[in-house]
């Protein structure tokens, strides 16, 4: 073969890889979503949807409300994903806090994902990093007591559990981002008296009522709420750092001293 020719062939096969990545990726997505696991924990996520998306859309409003503007809000919402934290870092935002209580608030709120990642460890460690780093971010605590429910042996089965992971994540993030995204697209037309703050609150009260599965998590809830109203004057919502390191100092002594006596049923309880 001569080398214009050889090299024309080059170039074709060159072109070629990337719409065979492509086909390969829509086959393996289309044989995903087909699969059993997937649409039982798709199934499974749509009884709390309603939730997630009163909550997504009062987050996606709040964010514009405080001066973040579209462009920011969409960034946050899409790279965030985590309505806790971000709900949590806005009125810091808004009131020209340090970065350092920005930060601290966000990684404390947020600390609950280390426990979450820890147990999934046991069920996803085999696979690739980067695949790993994926789960990470669609990670939500409505999906891990899912998860844990469906499955409680701490054993990795990937046939099966990676497609169920995918069906819940799935619901759960277009759940949460399409109203957050409407709700910072709409923020300046929605009307304050249609009182969504207090439809987010109760959306966020019966989220946190779900996580309330066992004497542990009702005596760190307790202790929590009581640290948050007597920390209340303090300035920068720093009530909230007081509040989760109250919360995490008791659980973690709760787990010490007096452990639940069935971990594993006890994760049955109970989205960003």
């Amino acid at each position: 073969m001569n080398a214009p020719r050889r090299d024309r062939v080059r170039g074709a096969l060159r072109l070629a890889e990337p719409q065979t990545t492509i086909a390969a990726m829509a086959e393996g997505l289309s044989a995903l979503m087909r699969h059993p696991e997937f649409k039982r924990g798709a199934r499974e996520m749509l009884g709390i949807t309603l939730g997630i998306s009163a909550w997504g859309l009062v987050t996606g409003v709040a964010m514009v409300k405080s001066g973040l503007g579209v462009g920011l809000s969409l960034l946050m919402s899409l790279a965030v994903f985590a309505g806790s934290s971000q709900l949590a870092s806005l009125p810091l935002l808004a009131s020209g806090a340090p970065l350092w209580v920005l930060w601290a608030t966000a990684f404390c709120v947020n600390l609950r994902f280390v426990i979450f990642s820890a147990q999934w460890r046991l069920y996803f460690e085999p696979l690739p990093r980067a695949q790993r780093l994926l789960i990470g971010y669609f990670a939500a605590d409505l999906n891990y007591v899912a998860f844990l429910k469906r499955f409680p042996d701490l054993k990795p089965d990937p046939e099966n559990q990676l497609p169920y992971f995918w069906g819940g994540v799935a619901t759960n993030w277009f759940a949460w981002q399409i109203p957050a995204i409407a709700g910072i697209l709409l923020a300046d037309r929605i009307p304050t008296n249609w009182g969504l703050g207090f439809a987010g609150v109760l959306a966020l009260l019966g989220l946190s009522y779900s996580l309330l599965k066992d004497r542990n998590t009702w005596v760190s809830a307790a202790v929590a709420s009581c640290a948050a109203v007597a920390a209340y004057a303090l300035p920068l919502r720093l009530n909230i750092l007081v509040a989760i390191a109250a919360a995490v100092a008791v659980g973690l002594l709760m787990e010490k001293w007096l452990p639940p006596s069935s971990p594993t049923g006890s994760s049955s309880g109970r989205s960003a």
